[in-house]
């Protein structure tokens, strides 16, 4: 059985479809169906992730997993959240995000540069259901990027626990304390109850 990712982001395809295989299914993103990107116009994470998924599931119809995520940092009053992925503009890159970040936050000192990840999943179904799930892992923003690892703004955000940034882990490392971990997580055991009450497959056919 097939399970869409609402993306085109390939860091995020691969930190997910290697969990979500374990469940047997056939976890391909809307490059590989050839299915457009949606647009993110939703003004919380929620109402985006809830928009991918539900579009990629009456597209393709197939059952679809829709995701955002944002970086909210105290010092801007949590900015810049749901604008995370295009801070710097709608086709910025990672660097240029990072680089604009930096930017707003100089001269902040570190005990005041305390921010968040927050990820939110929504599963929808061909028929329009929708099933949501949570992660969030708290952190702070450097004054410069560390490790070449991840994607994003892992470079520059601190993870106290671990004493190094989510740039320098490994996606294993990072998947298993991270804010898309822990909702990635929370949906394979939503996804695995469905599965077993027959739901998915009722509905896919």
């Amino acid at each position: 059985m097939k399970l869409i990712l609402a993306t085109h982001n390939q860091g995020k395809v691969r930190e997910m479809a290697q969990y979500l295989a374990e469940l047997g299914l056939e976890v391909l993103s809307l490059a590989d169906v050839g299915a457009p990107q949606v647009d993110e116009v939703g003004t919380t994470l929620w109402e985006n992730a809830k928009l991918k998924a539900v579009t990629a599931a009456s597209q393709t119809g197939s059952w679809a997993l829709g995701e955002d995520t944002g970086l909210e940092v105290d010092a801007l009053r949590g900015a810049p959240g749901v604008y995370s992925a295009r801070y710097a503009g709608s086709h910025a890159t990672d660097q240029e995000n990072n680089a604009k970040l930096l930017k707003e936050l100089q001269g902040v000192p570190q005990d005041q540069r305390t921010a968040r990840f927050k990820t939110v999943m929504v599963l929808a179904s061909p028929a329009g259901r929708v099933w949501t799930t949570e992660g969030v892992l708290e952190g702070a923003i450097l004054t410069a990027p560390r490790g070449s690892g991840g994607f994003g703004y892992d470079p520059l955000f601190w993870v106290p626990s671990e004493n190094r940034t989510l740039a320098e882990m490994d996606t294993a490392e990072k998947n298993a304390i991270s804010h898309r971990g822990k909702a990635l997580r929370a949906m394979i055991g939503l996804l695995r109850s469905l599965l077993e009450g027959g739901e998915l497959a009722a509905e896919d056919r």
